[in-house]
């Protein structure tokens, strides 16, 4: 700890990663093999050192979205699996060949490219089921682009797959979108070497009764979290913490911060905390509840580019620990009062706050 000379950082629990991994494995069965998704830096808890600690645990696919990421991993990680879910342009295709990356064929005008570069090239065909972000969607472009690639003698066609849209809300159009991948598949009757379809939601609400899959892709849940919480086997993997770094004392009718929005009422305690939205804790978690000694208390006044003002009492001194989200203060919880998805809550913490790294044995540094 003591090179970070300002005490804000994210505790990583890697441990609680891979307790995640184990038990949504023994969900969907050992027939399945679940594939990590580590885009957006594993989701803001650090790509690299994600895949370091599950690679050791024998864990040996990963996805991604762009090359730049599966890149990264490949430095160091000469053997595991890489799948880039998103778009790889021409010289991407060369550049992915080159490092062994499998990539995610979409649209015609990838397939154009693939024949140009004429490399040893493992794809995964993209199918539009009822998303309608990327994928082919008619059957006929399906059947067009399968047998296209299938007659590149430099193309591994090793996979296919689609993405579900609703899988957490809106059953009804989930299984249309599975009745249409389904058909996709009766129609190419093709042995696939990988054929992925389940997000989180998906595959802990159905991945147990697919007979035709072979791999899973698991994100969200990865990460201790969900659109539900029946899934109370999950731990949570990520914690922000900042400490106290000093306490003002504000006076009936004191302002406080930009603007002097927040006026003092009474004598009040304020802590001044060294965190604000140049970190990724945004402006909107105004009027939230941060964590210290056991207790919850308002953030109150704007929160700045740096700092966060929170009102709290005489027993909160300057050095106290302060955990902003991921022990009292759900990372839900910020998730629905600012009106949006976990995902977005953690992966707006930026690369300016450092990550620490904890497994079974405690911190990493």
């Amino acid at each position: 700890m003591s090179k970070f000379y300002r005490k804000t950082y994210a505790k990583i629990y890697l441990h609680h990663i891979l307790s995640n991994y184990n038990e949504i494995q023994k969900q969907v069965g050992t027939s399945k093999k679940i594939m990590p998704v580590v885009k957006a830096d594993a989701y803001g808890h650090g790509a690299r050192e994600v895949v370091a600690y599950l690679h050791q645990h024998g864990i040996d696919h990963y996805a991604v979205s762009l090359l730049e990421e599966a890149l990264e991993l490949r430095i160091e990680h000469k053997d595991i699996f890489l799948l880039c879910l998103g778009l790889v342009d021409e010289d991407g295709l060369l550049v992915a060949s080159e490092n062994k990356i499998a990539v995610t064929i979409s649209n015609f005008n990838q397939i154009s490219n693939v024949r140009k570069i004429e490399k040893p090239l493992t794809v995964h065909l993209k199918i539009d089921t009822g998303m309608h972000r990327l994928g082919f969607r008619s059957i006929e472009d399906i059947a067009h682009a399968f047998e296209e690639l299938k007659q590149m003698k430099h193309v591994n066609l090793q996979g296919i797959y689609t993405h579900f849209a609703t899988a957490d809300e809106d059953w009804d159009y989930y299984q249309k979108q599975l009745t249409r991948f389904k058909e996709v598949l009766v129609k190419l009757d093709y042995p696939f070497e990988m054929v992925h379809i389940s997000n989180s939601a998906s595959q802990l609400e159905k991945e147990p009764d697919f007979s035709f899959t072979t791999h899973t892709r698991l994100g969200i849940s990865l990460y201790g979290l969900t659109v539900s919480s029946k899934y109370d086997f999950l731990q949570n993997t990520f914690k922000l913490v900042t400490t106290v770094g000093q306490i003002n004392i504000l006076h009936p009718g004191d302002r406080l911060g930009y603007g002097g929005t927040y006026v003092a009422k009474q004598k009040e305690y304020i802590a001044i905390l060294p965190i604000g939205y140049a970190d990724g804790f945004i402006r909107r978690n105004a009027f939230g509840d941060v964590e210290i000694n056991s207790n919850r208390y308002p953030i109150v006044g704007r929160i700045c580019m740096d700092m966060t003002f929170v009102k709290v009492d005489e027993t909160v001194h300057q050095g106290d620990e302060v955990v902003l989200m991921g022990g009292l203060v759900s990372i839900d919880e910020i998730a629905k009062r600012l009106d949006t998805i976990n995902y977005e809550v953690i992966c707006d913490i930026g690369k300016r706050v450092p990550r620490i790294y904890i497994d079974e044995r405690g911190e990493l540094q």
